[in-house]
């Protein structure tokens, strides 16, 4: 009797606990997995219009399937307090966010406590070391929007904090996912021997000539021909400069920045087994689908020395204007900018 009493115990203890263990389930179902199903994301700086094409990409109601899991929850809309065209957009793309239910917050400590992962959307490069930091000391990863920085030397200081504290980075132009180079890098035209590029390249005062939107055709360049440019020689006018690298290899590299008449991104890459047109710019959603997968794993899909060279080539090329368009070595404009980095305090 006592031995089938133990039997009865045995078998209500054990349905109970499959019933505790079956609501317990239920429950994590309902107010644990289901309510982190969708990543959470902040932008920092509502003062470009990436971000308002970010909003409405991924928190769209019809928004396309490679989105699924994120949704960008809240924005800190400063940016830059200097220039013009930036800060004048401000108080109309908050209200453009608000449509998609994107909380205001008031400081970057507050935006941090409320999402997973960052778009550093400033458009001003000035201020994104000072905006970064915060971000990288939170542990949360980070896109930073171009140009990284507004001197190669921050942008070398800001790569020392993502090692500081351990944390992924990476920025990029949407100029980089044309589908040209997405073909030249799966080797259709062979060994690369040569490129020519070229994007709009307005200027802005507070920055580097080609920082401010002569990057776009510069990141193609650097994306086709790859690290190892040696010297950098420009010409500049009014309207028109033209950069040429010449590689460690012999190779020869050009960029053209347009500011007159109609503009176009576009390219050719030159190789072994011919000659290939880059394309043109294709969207935003080619970038945006390699952000979120980097959010996701963390694996950054530009390597962070490419970006450097972007950066030096084009400080090179300020410097060869500024010496009246002789050839200027990579190597020692990358040095210069490696004993300043290493005074800025990153922690």
């Amino acid at each position: 009797m006592k031995r089938e009493l133990n039997r009865r115990n045995f078998v209500r203890t054990a349905a109970i606990g499959t019933l505790g263990l079956g609501l317990a389930s239920k429950s994590e179902f309902l107010f644990g997995k289901a309510q982190q199903s969708q990543a959470r994301l902040g932008i920092i700086g509502l003062d470009t219009s990436h971000s308002v094409a970010f909003v409405k990409a991924i928190n769209a109601a019809d928004a396309k399937p490679e989105f699924a899991g994120f949704r960008i929850v809240a924005a800190y809309p400063k940016g830059s307090s200097d220039i013009k065209s930036s800060y004048d957009r401000i108080p109309g793309y908050i209200e453009e966010v608000k449509k998609f239910n994107v909380e205001i917050v008031d400081s970057i400590e507050a935006l941090i406590s409320k999402v997973d992962y960052v778009f550093l959307e400033t458009n001003d490069g000035k201020l994104h070391l000072e905006q970064a930091l915060p971000v990288f000391k939170a542990g949360k990863r980070m896109f930073i929007d171009k140009p990284i920085a507004a001197s190669l030397e921050h942008a070398i200081a800001i790569f020392k904090a993502a090692d500081y504290y351990k944390v992924p980075v990476f920025s990029a132009s949407s100029l980089r996912y044309m589908p040209g180079i997405k073909d030249v890098a799966e080797g259709k035209i062979g060994k690369v021997t040569g490129a020519d590029t070229f994007s709009p390249c307005s200027l802005e005062p507070s920055h580097p000539d080609l920082f401010w939107y002569g990057i776009h055709g510069v990141e193609a360049l650097i994306a086709v021909m790859g690290a190892g440019c040696q010297t950098v020689t420009r010409v500049s006018t009014k309207d028109t400069d033209f950069v040429a690298g010449v590689w460690n290899d012999g190779r020869i590299g050009t960029f053209r920045g347009t500011r007159s008449g109609q503009h176009g991104y576009g390219g050719t890459a030159f190789g072994e087994k011919g000659s290939m047109s880059l394309g043109t710019y294709a969207g935003y959603d080619p970038l945006l689908i390699q952000i979120l997968e980097f959010f996701k794993t963390g694996v950054e899909p530009v390597k962070r020395e490419e970006t450097l060279e972007i950066f030096t080539f084009m400080a090179a090329a300020d410097v060869s204007k500024k010496k009246g368009g002789i050839p200027v070595e990579v190597a020692k404009v990358r040095a210069e900018a490696e004993k300043k980095a290493a005074k800025i305090k990153i922690a």
